[in-house]
């Protein structure tokens, strides 16, 4: 029985998911994610961390009571020493001595945070010693920021150099591009719904261009097997090879980032949100998140980005003509494609062999050559009919 799966389907090309020809759409609907995603940056902006903004950081003993007791009580007390100052950030973190809240507020002088210890150990009923608190300058963000561009930068490069090694300068120019969308959707999101960034938060961004380049080079590496030759006929257009080149991709594609979002979603839902695992949530959320978007960008852009650059070609835009003229004259009936019945006619009439080989029609190979047996001493017998009798015996 035929293997009739979708799987099967799509690696035949037979599942109809035309990627390539409405590449428009895909262009279009990136523009207006980008357009979004760069007025939030501009309006909404990035709720940053005590890392990147400065702040200050209080570690209470969760046993005070739940972590939404512990951050009411908390505001209260910076509320009664700190007029302006209020919690940024709470969250539960496991240590070595055992569980304990981190609390992050603005950012506060020397002397009210002083005060404001003092204040949450009487608003908890603890001592103050039980309390330990830290300040975070912005400057450090700033320099984690810097290397982390610097980084992106080195990267970048060594991706180019590689894929224009591996593939062609048009592949290189795609790929990057898709990398590009990827970070900026992600950020996008991030400023959207007001995800707070940390260094866990860059460090995830760094991650997650890996991977979209992973699923670039697969989706690339198919469509280099499919296009390899592609001038030499004239049955499909490089658009319909790429296109074809994803269909039979996808499944793995898509493979691939199942298996590699659920050990990610694990660390995010189950880590982060069930075991109270904060210090996991800011990675787990990037990692999640630029994931699931590479799978997409690697498919919708990243590839017909690579056609619309190569259709500027000269040989592939010639080859892409002629493939459509050969369509159009067979759907006009002016040629008959290979292997198909010519229509009747005073041409296909019968030939007879003796005419066909008197016209010089070239026997086929193997045939018996046309005309009567030739007789005599060089012909099919002896001369004398005599069998294998002597020629020169007489018969009494």
């Amino acid at each position: 029985m035929a293997k009739t799966g979708l799987a099967s389907r799509l690696y035949r090309g037979e599942a109809g998911v035309d990627v390539v020809g409405k590449r428009k759409l895909w262009f279009t609907v990136a523009g207006v994610l980008i357009l979004i995603s760069v007025l939030s940056f501009g309006i909404q902006k990035f709720s940053l961390g005590i890392e990147f903004a400065g702040g200050n950081s209080f570690q209470v003993p969760a046993s005070v009571g739940t972590l939404e007791q512990a951050e009411e009580k908390v505001d209260a007390a910076l509320a009664s020493t700190a007029g302006g100052a209020e919690v940024a950030t709470a969250q539960k973190v496991g240590g070595t001595g055992g569980d304990y809240y981190e609390i992050r507020t603005s950012q506060l002088t020397p002397e009210q945070a002083d005060a404001a210890k003092a204040e949450i150990a009487r608003e908890l009923g603890i001592q103050p010693d039980q309390i330990s608190g830290s300040q975070v300058s912005e400057a450090w963000g700033s320099q984690v920021t810097s290397r982390a561009l610097l980084g992106l930068v080195i990267f970048i490069a060594v991706v180019m150099v590689y894929l224009i090694l591996r593939f062609e300068w048009r592949m290189a120019v795609a790929a990057v591009s898709s990398l590009f969308m990827n970070l900026i959707l992600t950020a996008g999101i991030y400023s959207l719904v007001g995800f707070e960034v940390t260094p866990s938060t860059i460090i995830g961004f760094l991650t997650i261009l890996g991977f979209a380049l992973y699923d670039v080079v697969v989706v690339f590496d198919k469509v280099q097997e499919n296009t390899r030759g592609i001038t030499a006929n004239n049955n499909q257009t490089y658009g319909e090879a790429a296109n074809l080149a994803i269909n039979q991709s996808l499944m793995r594609s898509l493979n691939t980032s199942v298996v590699a979002l659920l050990p990610v979603g694990g660390l995010l839902f189950i880590g982060a949100g069930l075991l109270g695992a904060g210090t996991l949530k800011d990675l787990g959320l990037v990692l999640f998140v630029g994931m699931a978007i590479a799978f997409l960008t690697s498919i919708l852009l990243a590839t017909p980005l690579l056609v619309l650059l190569k259709n500027y070609e000269p040989r592939i835009q010639a080859h892409n003509k002629r493939v459509l003229a050969r369509r159009g004259a067979l759907a006009r009936g002016e040629i008959t494609p290979k292997g198909a019945p010519r229509p009747a006619g005073e041409d296909d009439e019968p030939v007879d062999p003796e005419e066909a080989a008197l016209a010089g029609a070239a026997p086929k190979v193997g045939a018996r050559p046309a005309g009567k047996r030739p007789s005599g001493a060089r012909g099919g017998r002896p001369a004398g009919g005599g069998g294998n009798r002597p020629g020169g015996a007489k018969r009494r």
